[in-house]
C-alpha cells in the first residue's frame, strides 16, 4: 500500500508516477518527479485516491506543523523553508569559480550523495524544494519564504495569522523524516537521539544572499511559469551537476547552462506524463550542448 519514491532525479518519475497512478501512499523523496510532472502527479493521486507523504526533511516538517490540513488554508500566512546555506555561505563569491567537485559535496551538516550535495551547495536544492512545496500544499510562490539557517536544526516552519510559528526540530538526520513518513499519523522509534538542551544550542536565521546563490531567484521565477520551464530547470541542472562531477565545467558554469537552456525554452503546459518525458528529453539534449560550449 506505500511506495518509497527515493530514485535520485529525472529516473525517478515514472515509478513515481505509476504509484500515484496506482492509489499507493506515495511516500515521496524524488523531489525531481514532482517538481517535473507538477500537477500531473497530484492529479493522478486525486483519480487513484491515493496521498503523498513528503520524506525530504523540510517538507515532512512543514507536513507535521500543518497537522491534520493537507494543504494550505485561510488560517496560513506563510510556509518558511529553512536551508543551511550548503558549504560556501560564507565563501567569497570571488572564489566559486575555483571550487572543486570534492568540496562541493562536502555539506557540513548533512551525509548525503553526491548529485544532491551540489544541488545543496548551488541551493539548487532549495529552489526544487521550493517548487515542491508550491505543488505539495497548494500554495503559490508569495507564500513560501526561504530562510537560511546554517545549524540545520530547525527543518522548516509554518507561520500562521495569528502571529504563531511552528517548527519542527531535530538532528540533521534523515532517519527522522523516514521514521515519520513510514509510521504516519503515528510515531515510531527512529534511532536518532533528540536534542539536547542541557547544553548551549544556538538557532541562527538570516535572509538567502541572492547575488552569491542566483539559481534561487531562477527557481522562484520558474516556479511562476509553465510545466515546460520546470522540465528544463530540472533536466539542465541535472546535465549541468553531472559535468561539473567530471570536472568538465566550472562550479559557476553550472547557472549559466541552466540559465542558457532555459533562455530557449518555449512556455507551454504538459498535459501528458509522455509530452513531459519528451520536454526532458530535449531539454537535455539541448542543455548537452550548452556544457560542450563551456567545456
Amino acid at each position: 500500500s506505500h511506495v518509497m519514491a527515493a530514485i535520485v532525479g529525472g529516473s525517478g518519475l515514472m515509478p513515481t508516477y505509476a504509484a500515484a497512478q496506482a492509489g499507493k501512499t506515495v511516500l515521496l523523496a524524488n523531489k525531481e518527479a514532482l517538481v517535473m510532472s507538477g500537477a500531473l502527479f497530484m492529479s493522478a493521486l486525486a483519480s487513484g485516491e491515493g496521498e503523498v507523504i513528503p520524506v525530504d526533511s523540510e517538507h515532512n516538517a512543514i507536513f507535521q506543523c500543518l497537522g491534520n490540513e493537507r494543504t494550505v488554508g485561510l488560517e496560513v500566512a506563510k510556509i518558511l523553508l529553512t536551508g543551511s546555506g550548503g558549504p560556501f555561505r560564507s565563501r567569497p563569491v570571488s572564489e566559486f569559480d575555483t571550487i572543486t567537485p570534492e568540496e562541493a559535496c562536502r555539506h557540513p551538516n548533512w551525509s548525503m550523495g553526491r548529485k544532491i550535495s551540489v544541488d545543496s551547495a548551488t541551493m539548487m536544492n532549495k529552489g526544487l524544494e521550493l517548487i515542491e512545496a508550491c505543488f505539495l500544499f497548494g500554495v503559490s510562490t508569495e507564500f513560501v519564504d526561504i530562510v537560511i539557517h546554517p545549524q540545520s536544526i530547525v527543518h522548516s516552519m509554518v507561520a500562521f495569522n495569528d502571529g504563531s510559528i511552528l517548527a519542527q526540530m531535530g538532528q540533521p538526520d534523515m532517519r527522522t523524516p523516514i521514521a515519520s513518513a513510514l509510521a504516519w499519523p503515528s510515531r515510531m522509534d527512529s534511532g536518532v537521539k533528540p536534542l539536547d538542551f542541557e547544553n548551549s544550542l544556538a538557532l541562527d536565521f538570516q535572509p538567502p544572499d541572492l547575488d552569491r546563490f542566483p539559481l534561487l531567484t531562477t527557481c522562484r521565477r520558474v516556479a511562476s511559469a509553465g510545466q515546460s520551464e520546470k522540465v528544463v530547470l530540472n533536466a539542465a541542472n541535472e546535465v549541468a551537476v553531472e559535468a561539473f562531477l567530471a570536472h568538465r565545467i566550472s562550479f559557476t558554469a553550472m547557472t549559466s547552462v541552466i540559465e542558457a537552456s532555459l533562455d530557449e525554452t518555449i512556455a507551454m503546459e504538459l498535459e501528458s506524463i509522455e509530452a513531459v518525458i519528451a520536454c526532458d528529453e530535449r531539454a537535455r539534449a539541448k542543455a548537452s550542448e550548452w556544457v560542450n560550449r563551456w567545456c
